[in-house]
């Protein structure tokens, strides 16, 4: 099998073939600006723009749900504090938690989408009891956003004693390829 080359990023690609490789957000924000549409937005959601544009399809943004702007925790923070609708991940909050638990907390995934689901019955009591629950579960799924990470994981676990600079090299290796002659790391 010959190996394929990364296609330039012109107007003559299709969607398709952008979707099969690898490209920096960087690289799609400059392309999707030469193409004359947003450049925002995350690295997926850029690629289906882009794509929809190559093929000549509209492309409907995603409807994001309104964020609400209503009251915000502010201190003093107690367990029995409620916590309301559309609470932020704040640093107010983060502060609260980092008195109850230690400077190893974060709002990791599962932190976010316990306050983005409160209804305005949960309190900080919850959160904690939530926080603690979901501690020592072992390695959580890595969304497909974050394909470097997932890539780096993997290589890890198949490579235990393996070098910075390998995995570096088995990146720009993996990332070269097309997503369809990718195998596993």
């Amino acid at each position: 099998m010959t190996e394929e080359k990364r296609p330039d990023l012109t107007d003559s690609l299709t969607g398709f073939e952008l979707l099969r490789w690898y490209w920096l957000k960087d690289e799609l924000s400059d392309f999707a600006r030469r193409l004359g549409i947003r450049a925002t937005g995350g690295k997926e959601l850029l690629a289906q723009r882009i794509a929809a544009k190559l093929d000549g399809n509209a492309f409907v943004e995603p409807q994001r749900a309104p964020r609400n702007a209503g009251q915000q925790l502010a201190g003093p923070l107690t367990a029995a504090t409620v916590i309301p609708v559309g609470q932020r991940c704040s640093q107010i909050v983060r502060a609260w938690f980092v008195d109850q638990v230690g400077p190893s907390f974060g709002f990791d995934g599962e932190m976010r989408a316990f306050f983005a689901g409160v209804d305005g019955t949960q309190t900080l009591g919850n959160a904690l009891e939530h926080y603690i629950a979901t501690r020592g579960q072992g390695a959580r799924p890595i969304d497909s956003q974050f394909e470097y990470n997932r890539f780096t994981r993997a290589w890890h676990e198949a490579n235990p004693a393996g070098a910075r600079s390998e995995l570096l090299r088995a990146w720009q290796e993996y990332r070269s390829r097309p997503r369809d002659q990718r195998g596993k790391v």
